[in-house]
């Protein structure tokens, strides 16, 4: 089988770039696992990105779609290699020079790991134990929703306050003068927000008039999100619906 897979030094190139494989001769067929196995342990782990991209980069220019095949390519050359290592007799000479062969194998093969997308890398007993662990995340999610939505419905109500019809500019007026009294002893207010948009959704969702929905972008047009720069949509409730005016009491003894 013709080699695919792996960028090859070209014969007798004598400049060739380092993470290309092959000899002075080129690339003989059938070796091309051999001599990328056999540069792998040349590299520092530092490397083995580059090295995997490069090939990668190779491949892909052929076939732009095979991302896939060649990462289940490298993998099995690797796996290949660690096992017949394994089988060696571990009482030759050559023992300890396998071993380390070994130790950059897996180094080599925990990277593979990190970028595999596909689980290749993983046993069917390593991919059902993490849809377990999944599921009982989101079974932990789903209750812990559950017990936010329970917490929210307590607040519900189906009745809301009910405004005289026609007199909806008159109470917001009335919560617009909340806004600005302060508490007499201290000076600080009396209701404060963040922001406008709050009492928009508070009257909204709470109040009705004459037991009609109010428009909330009724309501936001007197309740301008910077006071400062109202914009042009905003406006100031007409002098004839400022029916009631909010003011502090004398103190009671």
């Amino acid at each position: 089988m013709a080699n695919k897979y792996f960028k090859p030094r070209k014969a007798f190139d004598f400049n060739p770039h380092p993470y290309e494989i092959g000899v002075i001769f080129g690339l003989k067929k059938g070796f091309e696992d051999n001599l990328f196995v056999k540069r792998l342990y040349d590299l520092p782990e530092a490397e083995y990105d580059k090295y995997y991209q490069y090939h990668l980069a190779y491949f892909l220019n052929k076939q732009p779609q095979g991302e896939q095949e060649f990462f289940t390519f490298v993998w099995q050359v690797v796996i290949r290699r660690i096992k017949y290592f394994e089988r060696k007799d571990p009482f030759t000479s050559s023992h300890a020079n396998d071993m380390e062969l070994i130790e950059k194998l897996l180094k080599f093969q925990k990277y593979l790991r990190s970028i595999d997308q596909w689980d290749t890398a993983k046993t069917l007993h390593e991919i059902v134990a993490e849809q377990r662990d999944e599921i009982k995340r989101q079974q932990e999610l789903i209750a812990t929703l559950n017990g936010e939505l329970k917490a929210a419905k307590k607040l519900e109500s189906k009745d809301y306050i009910n405004i005289a019809d026609g007199y909806v500019l008159a109470f917001l007026d009335i919560c617009l003068q909340i806004q600005e009294a302060v508490i007499p002893d201290t000076g600080k207010e009396l209701a404060f927000s963040q922001t406008q948009i709050v009492w928009g959704k508070m009257i909204k969702r709470y109040c009705r008039e004459g037991h009609n929905e109010i428009s909330l972008e009724t309501i936001r047009r007197y309740f301008p999100a910077d006071k400062g720069e109202p914009g042009a949509k905003y406006a100031k409730i007409p002098p004839q619906w400022r029916l009631f005016q909010l003011k502090p009491t004398r103190k009671r003894s």
